[in-house]
Parts: structure tokens; C-alpha cells; sequence
């Protein structure tokens, strides 16, 4: 029985990272983020959700940069990302860009992690000393072991998005179908280059968390670069649009820490550090 328990439990995440995802569950409970099937309700709306109650590494959380380890031992973000065909999908709770062939690699402690897919979460669902920012992207990897890490960038609003103004015109191509294996038919991104996320990051915090949808699984690696990149209210909104009304605010609310710890990655910080070791 716990093996079932255990297979179903893998099947739901491979849903929610690779295939166009739905926001039920393989018995068609479906979730959201306001009323009776809000975030504060998912641990209770099926037995397979019930980590996002009961987990004690839950994501997100409100990162206090006035209560983060220095890790003098921490490596750059070495990402190594590149041009790929992608397909915009409509995943009811989210609008998400799939990687059909690779289309870079994440390397953690020379560990590599590959780029499956990315969505948007708006506002972010990460904060900064309590302050949350107008958008959020997820670029989620696994490695050959099915482990996850995401790379996180928030957004202000400012300057047009470059990566962004590649799939804009796409989006108003996605429909509403209701809570199906596919609320849209996909929409074929063609080739989406990934050089401009592949700006140098002096600055960012990890810590171990879990996805942030249903079935919230734990030990995922999560990377947020301090410094957020910048996206017009147009783009955000163009982006969000194609989500039904309820759908528009798809943050989950930030978790308790439970003794977890943020580490920092300074680049000039480790530097000065070395300089100064005898």
C-alpha cells in the first residue's frame, strides 16, 4: 500500500514539472488560491496533498537578510543555458514554458541539473524582508537522480523583459478549457533563447524548501538571485491574462522557516574573505 501511496505521489510530480499540468489531483480535486480551496486548505483536499500541511521544509519564505549564514564555500550560479524549441502551455494555475530538447544545464556543486520548464507566479511568492515584488519566475531542473532544484529571479517593474518579448505574442493564443489534462492547447514558442538569463548574479540565497503547488514535495534546492530583473505592468499582465480571474494571483502565502537556514552567496564578500585568511 505505501508503495501505491508512493507511485502516485511520483506521478503527481511529473505532472507538475514536465507534463501541461492541471490543478487537480489524478482524482480530479482541484485547487486553488482563494475560498475552500485555498492555500490554507490543500493539505486537506486530498491524501496526496497533505505535505503541504504537515511539511516542515514548505517554500515559500520571507528571506530576513539580516538573519542569513555567510557560506564562504558556496559556488557561483554556473548555468550554461542556450536556444531551444519551447511550448507554452496553460496550466490552469499557471502559464509555463516546456523545454521539448535540452535546453541548458544548472550546476550545483558540480552537480548538473537539467532545465526542464519555467512559470510565473504573480505577485512573487518569495519576499524580501517582508517585501513582495509584482512577479515571479521559476526555472525548475532536475537531475538524473529526479532530484529538483529552481532558479528563482523576482521582478520589478521597469524596462521591457527581453526573454519575456520572445513569447508575447503567443500567449493570447491559449485557451480556457476547464480543469482537463490541458485547460489550453499548446502553443508551439518555436526556438526561445535563453542567453539573457545567463547574466553574471553577484548575489543570492539558497535555501531547501519544496515545490509550491500541490503535492508541495520537500528537498527541493532553491537559488534567488538578490538583485530582481525588471518586466513592464504590460508584459505582466499580457502574461497573466490568459488565466482565468481566480488564477491571476497565484502566490502561496510564505511558510514557517522551522529552523531552516538561508545561505549567502557574495561574490566580492568570499573574495575580500580569502584575501584577508592568513
Amino acid at each position: 500500500m505505501a508503495a501505491s501511496h508512493g507511485n502516485a505521489i511520483f506521478v503527481l510530480l511529473l505532472c507538475t514539472l514536465f507534463l501541461p499540468s492541471l490543478a487537480c489531483d489524478s482524482g480530479g480535486v482541484k485547487f486553488g488560491y482563494t475560498g475552500s480551496i485555498g492555500p490554507d486548505f490543500w493539505g486537506n483536499l486530498s491524501a496526496d496533498f497533505t505535505r503541504c500541511s504537515n511539511g516542515k521544509q514548505q517554500s515559500p519564505i520571507d528571506i530576513d537578510t539580516n538573519n542569513l549564514v555567510h557560506e564562504l564555500n558556496m559556488e557561483p550560479l554556473h548555468r550554461n543555458y542556450t536556444a531551444a524549441n519551447a511550448t507554452l502551455v496553460d496550466n490552469i494555475f499557471n502559464v509555463a514554458l516546456r523545454y521539448e530538447e535540452a535546453a541548458g544545464v544548472l550546476s550545483i556543486n558540480g552537480v548538473k541539473y537539467t532545465l526542464k520548464q519555467m512559470h510565473w507566479h504573480s505577485p512573487s511568492e518569495h519576499t524580501i524582508n517582508g517585501f513582495r515584488f509584482p512577479l515571479e519566475l521559476h526555472m525548475v531542473h532536475t537531475n538524473e537522480n529526479g532530484n529538483i532544484t529552481v532558479l528563482a529571479f523576482l521582478y520589478r517593474f521597469g524596462r521591457p523583459d527581453p526573454f519575456f518579448e520572445q513569447i508575447q505574442d503567443k500567449l493570447a493564443a491559449l485557451n480556457a478549457e476547464g480543469c482537463k489534462a490541458e485547460k489550453g492547447s499548446p502553443v508551439p514558442a518555436g526556438s526561445v533563447s535563453l542567453l539573457t538569463m545567463r547574466q553574471h548574479v553577484h548575489i543570492y540565497y539558497r535555501y531547501v524548501g519544496s515545490l509550491t503547488t500541490p503535492p508541495c514535495a520537500e528537498n527541493v534546492i532553491w537559488n534567488i538571485p538578490a538583485m530582481p530583473r525588471e518586466m513592464t505592468p504590460q508584459q505582466a499582465a499580457d502574461l497573466m491574462a490568459p488565466l482565468d480571474e481566480g488564477y491571476r494571483r497565484n502566490s502561496r502565502p510564505t511558510q514557517q522557516m522551522n529552523g531552516r537556514t538561508v545561505q549567502l552567496y557574495h561574490r566580492f564578500w568570499g573574495k575580500k574573505k580569502r584575501r584577508s585568511s592568513p
